[in-house]
């Protein structure tokens, strides 16, 4: 009988919370499974790790250069036997059960491959919460859980990569595009196609992992940079969600003032020892580095096409 799920993980230089994760994925239960590791490059000793570890659970490891995440979920997805996929961070531990309330969910709605199952990553209990993580992980700079209102049928861009299971099929009729050059939109690009194709995302919180990944504005900042870049190859590929992506008809905004930016980032670090939630101003000033990201990106794709404008 065919295993029901592959858990694809890919993996780079992360050899420290890894063993966790794969600890707590060979503890699952509920439901056949295999793990299939893509290291995308590691360079920290995350292969010897894997070549030395004995799998309790049927698992296989894949090796690539450092070609980004959605190269190796496509090559995770390949190398699966699994009917569903489910796709972990390697930084994300689930939680007991967390295996079998993806299946619950899928059991209970039938079966239905025209469904994904997205389940909720918390911080790490050993992290340090502040209002900063809450305010990322629930109104949608990182994720945006506390914005889902109807479980039985969400928004294409709350599909995270993090914590969700699908169809393998419908991942190898429709699978990531391998053109975005750091981690950042390309599963909310490949959730929107799979919309079209009438993919109904449904949110089951109980299916709970642990999100070990420290940050702080300073990193988000040059995160949200990033994610500006990447919404530029996005808008490429989908023009007509421009809107959707901060990007009107002659491209993007102007960058805001440098020096009013200073000023907020020197009012956020002067404010966070009081741990208060200042979710304007870490908006305007996460704001700043996402347009930035956005005119870098614009103005490489001007000058590859020769506009000089």
């Amino acid at each position: 009988m065919p295993l029901a799920y592959s858990i694809v993980v890919p993996t780079h230089d992360r050899r420290e919370i890894l063993p966790e994760v794969l600890d707590a994925l060979e503890a699952q239960e509920g439901a056949t499974f295999e793990i299939v590791l893509v290291d995308d490059g590691s360079s920290d000793g995350t292969r010897e790790l894997l070549a030395g570890r004995r799998f309790r659970v049927p698992a296989r490891v894949l090796t690539q250069e450092n070609l980004g995440p959605a190269r190796a979920r496509n090559a995770g997805v390949r190398a699966a036997s699994g009917k569903r996929v489910a796709f972990l961070g390697d930084d994300t531990v689930p939680v007991p059960g967390w295996l079998a309330v993806h299946h619950r969910a899928w059991s209970e709605r039938g079966g239905e491959e025209g469904v994904a199952v997205l389940g909720y990553t918390a911080w790490h209990p050993r992290m340090r919460r502040t209002p900063f993580l809450d305010y990322i992980n629930e109104h949608g700079l990182q994720f945006g859980y506390a914005l889902i209102s109807d479980p039985e049928d969400v928004p294409f861009n709350f599909f995270y990569t993090s914590n969700i299971s699908l169809s393998r099929a419908l991942l190898l009729a429709e699978p990531f595009h391998e053109g975005f050059p750091y981690p950042a939109w390309e599963d909310i690009e490949l959730a929107y196609r799979l919309r079209r194709r009438g993919l109904r995302i449904v949110y089951e919180p109980r299916a709970r992992v642990h999100h070990d990944h420290p940050t702080d504005l300073d990193r988000f900042g040059r995160r949200q940079e990033r994610a500006g870049y990447s919404a530029v190859v996005f808008h490429r590929l989908h023009p007509e969600l421009g809107p959707f992506l901060g990007l009107g008809p002659k491209g993007p905004p102007p960058v805001p003032s440098s020096r009013r930016q200073r000023s907020l980032e020197a009012l956020v670090r002067a404010l966070q020892p009081l741990r208060l939630a200042t979710p304007r101003l870490w908006q305007a000033v996460l704001r700043y580095h996402y347009i930035r990201g956005l005119r870098r990106a614009w103005a490489e794709a001007g000058e590859a096409k020769g506009d000089t404008r």
